[in-house]
């Protein structure tokens, strides 16, 4: 906004390079087999939905999910610049580059926590380590004094344990059967980003009250705060319950035997 170029240039720049990007998934993509194709009515694609939605592993994966994304799609893409401005006393420029590194924690964090899942077969190892992380780094930017830490870390810290998020994407997937994958990933995105779309405005109401219509300080955003703190220990809670998949569970080492000698 008051770098070398215009907003309206930035979109224009992005939606090209989208476009770029779009061409190559096209040609990349595999062809999928003609005989593959499921025919039948309209409603007929909308019964993988029912073998999704009827299995209650789905629904933990994405309530877990969901509140994993809460501190970071509301609390910082949303509130974060403004938690910075009113809580801590940062120039609006500082605030802005504080709250990217969020985002730029997802960069790292979700395909590092991915290959760690992977590399040692477990999903929930990993996705408890990823919320304490989330835990930890939330609880220090909302009661430690400004300037404890560096000034980017927390941001970053919190972002990265936040790539955790997607670990029950993965597992969603592994609870339900081969043919509805994909129905499997649209369900735990539709309810993760409903679940947002509803907090973000009573997250903003509830600010209002506890700021009783004046400014926000401090003290409003550490009590509000409170409930980013509680979807997270709530999320692991949830994930006590969600079934692991990962691949050492379902291919469990062989037990050495011994062969008998011969006397």
């Amino acid at each position: 906004m008051h770098g070398p170029i215009s907003w309206q240039q930035f979109w224009l720049i992005a939606g090209i390079v989208t476009l770029g990007i779009a061409l190559v998934i096209v040609l990349v993509t595999p062809r999928q087999d003609v005989s593959e194709h499921a025919g039948g009515s309209l409603l007929q694609m909308f019964a993988p939905y029912r073998t999704v939605l009827l299995n209650p592993q789905s629904y933990l994966c994405g309530l877990c999910a969901g509140l994993l994304f809460l501190p970071t799609t509301v609390g910082d893409m949303i509130w974060g610049v403004k938690f910075l401005q009113l809580g801590w006393h940062i120039d609006y420029a500082e605030a802005v580059n504080r709250a990217s590194m969020v985002p730029l924690g997802w960069v790292v964090g979700c395909p590092l926590l991915g290959y760690a899942a992977d590399r040692f077969g477990r999903r929930k190892p990993v996705l408890y380590g990823g919320m304490l992380l989330m835990l930890a780094a939330a609880l220090a930017i909302l009661y430690l004094p400004s300037g404890t830490l560096p000034p980017y870390l927390l941001g970053f810290l919190l972002g990265f344990g936040s790539g955790a998020a997607m670990i029950p994407y993965s597992i969603i997937k592994e609870v339900n059967p081969d043919g509805v994958k994909g129905s499997a990933t649209g369900a735990i995105n539709f309810l993760v980003f409903v679940m947002s779309a509803f907090a973000a405005p009573a997250y903003g109401w509830l600010l209002q009250q506890l700021a009783g219509g004046g400014e926000l300080t401090l003290a409003h955003f550490q009590s509000g705060g409170t409930v980013g703190i509680a979807g997270i220990v709530l999320a692991m809670v949830l994930a006590c319950f969600i079934t692991e998949t990962g691949a050492a569970t379902r291919h469990p080492a062989p037990i050495p035997t011994t062969s008998a000698k011969t006397v």
